[in-house]
């Protein structure tokens, strides 16, 4: 398999570089790609450093490393450049275009996407954080009325994850918990979640996927045994048929495209952008 050395280089977080790349060489499956991020690379100095590591990759790999990059700053623009690296810049490529298009010069502003320019949008999702985090795996099982959505499944099926890049990305109040075999063995749904059938959405999981969660949490214990893991998806799906809740397989889907097509298939609005 062929290797290469991919750097997502941004004068902020790097977050916006890191998915825009990622979504790129994702698409080269047969080539194994080292994932370098290097955030905050906002001075001349910092750009020489990082153009180090980067001629370093290149000398490693014997190979030209590629850089993805969100830089605002020409003259550090110009440095990265000169690296021995196949060098594409989002802003360089588009800005110009846009400009162009619109009749406007654009602002060069560091920070635009990730910065606390607005307080609000931030402040809806620092609530929505600390409301996933009350609500996780049944903590709470009062005061649903304020959640916009609730995750149902088996324990390790991803329902905690995905509340929180609900509440990170979209400022989703999702709220989740685990059905138990309590509560299997009961008919029906629990009554304190019967007011908010609406809000319920459930994940499922395979039953071996699901053993080699558990096994890494508690190793060799009635919990993680492939048996059980099969009666337990077995019921809980049984539940989600019977009580008409809309449901996903978590197997092999990442939190990003769960969360999305959970909102989709429910209807819910993204509270920020």
């Amino acid at each position: 398999m062929k290797r290469r050395t991919a750097f997502f280089v941004s004068d902020r977080t790097g977050i916006t570089a890191e998915t825009l790349g990622l979504s790129l060489i994702s698409q080269f499956e047969e080539v194994h790609f080292t994932q370098v991020t290097l955030p905050f690379v906002d001075s001349e100095d910092k750009a020489q450093e990082a153009t180090k590591r980067i001629n370093q990759a290149f000398e490693a790999d014997g190979a030209r490393p590629l850089i993805f990059a969100t830089i605002i700053k020409q003259d550090i623009r110009e440095i990265l450049e000169r690296s021995h690296a196949f060098y594409i810049d989002y802003f360089n490529t588009f800005i110009g275009q846009l400009e162009h298009e619109l009749e406007t010069p654009s602002t060069k502003a560091i920070g635009r996407i990730h910065g606390m320019r607005n307080t609000t949008v931030y402040n809806s999702r620092m609530d929505a954080v600390n409301f996933a985090l009350n609500f996780d795996d049944g903590a709470k099982t009062s005061n649903y009325e304020t959640a916009e959505i609730i995750l149902l499944g088996v324990s390790r099926s991803g329902k905690t994850p995905t509340c929180l890049y609900l509440a990170m990305q979209f400022g989703i109040h999702a709220a989740n918990y685990p059905i138990t075999e309590e509560d299997l063995d009961n008919d029906g749904l629990p009554k304190f979640l019967m007011p908010h059938r609406q809000k319920l959405f459930g994940l499922t999981i395979e039953p071996e996927r699901l053993q080699t969660i558990r096994q890494g949490r508690r190793p060799n214990s009635r919990y993680s045994e492939l048996e059980q893991c099969k009666r337990e998806v077995k019921a809980v799906m049984k539940l989600f048929h019977q009580e008409n809740i809309p449901y996903l397989n978590s197997t092999n889907v990442s939190i990003e495209e769960l969360s999305t097509k959970i909102l989709v298939i429910s209807g819910i609005e993204r509270r920020i952008r």
